[in-house]
């Protein structure tokens, strides 16, 4: 289940339905969906999305998106480090990004133009939209592993616009486990 920290106010959101709320007063869309049947860790791409072929065939029809297809990054993934450094920098893009989580885990950082930054911890079972022009950064967690099911509206993809500003810089790509997050009564 995601986690959501808001650094300015030294606070994390952990209970999916506030994070969904939260996120959503933002412009983001959060969800979490179970699975129907198990998947083996290995299996290949057309299991997977075959699998979840209901809720990827709704997000379609809501979002207009016409392709979906399965990424795969592990610490043997050849070219990994230039490809992470392609997103780890506060960049924008002309389309929807859609992730939905299978294995692993990943951060993603917003930066609401009218607000603070967020980061949002995402992991199996997770989906997050992140709207066109939205800026935002992403990077692995520590175990540098993400398994997840990708949804575009233009076939070929999307190009990441970077906005040079810097402020992925002032943030440290650090996904925080259950044992981080400070007690239950300072959540809200």
């Amino acid at each position: 289940m995601a986690t959501l920290r808001i650094p300015v106010e030294n606070r994390a959101i952990t209970e999916a339905e506030d994070v969904r709320a939260y996120l959503a007063g933002i412009g983001i869309a959060y969800e979490r969906w179970e699975q129907s049947r198990e998947i083996s860790a290995n299996a290949p791409a057309a299991e997977i999305l075959l699998t979840y072929a209901p809720q990827i065939e709704r997000l379609k029809a809501e979002g207009g998106y016409v392709t979906a297809d399965v990424i795969d990054v592990s610490p043997q993934t050849p070219g990994l480090e230039a490809m992470l450094n392609r997103f780890n920098s506060e960049h924008w893009h002309d389309e929807d990004e859609v992730r939905f989580i299978i294995e692993g885990r990943g951060i993603f950082h917003i930066r609401p133009r009218d607000g603070s930054v967020v980061a949002i911890t995402v992991e199996a079972g997770d989906l997050l939209r992140v709207p066109r022009g939205t800026w935002h950064w992403f990077d692995l967690c520590q175990e540098r592993r993400i398994r997840a099911i990708r949804l575009f509206q233009d076939p070929s993809g999307w190009t990441p616009h970077y906005t040079e500003s810097g402020a992925d810089r002032s943030y440290e790509p650090v996904c925080l486990g259950p044992a981080y997050l400070p007690p239950r009564s300072s959540l809200s």
